[in-house]
């Protein structure tokens, strides 16, 4: 049975979403229901990566 070679990651998707989460939640964690709203309108951007179908 073969088994698979450790490999060294260039990006780590995982790791990376982990991160990014917890800084928005560190960012809105005082902020008003209208002021999160306006947080994300402000934050979002500007062109989406659609999946390949």
């Amino acid at each position: 049975m073969k088994t698979k070679e450790n490999k060294t990651k260039e990006f780590d998707a995982v790791g990376f979403m982990r991160q990014m989460r917890d800084k928005i939640s560190n960012d809105i964690a005082d902020l008003s229901k209208e002021e999160i709203v306006e947080y994300f309108k402000k934050n979002r951007p500007k062109e989406r990566i659609m999946p390949c179908a």
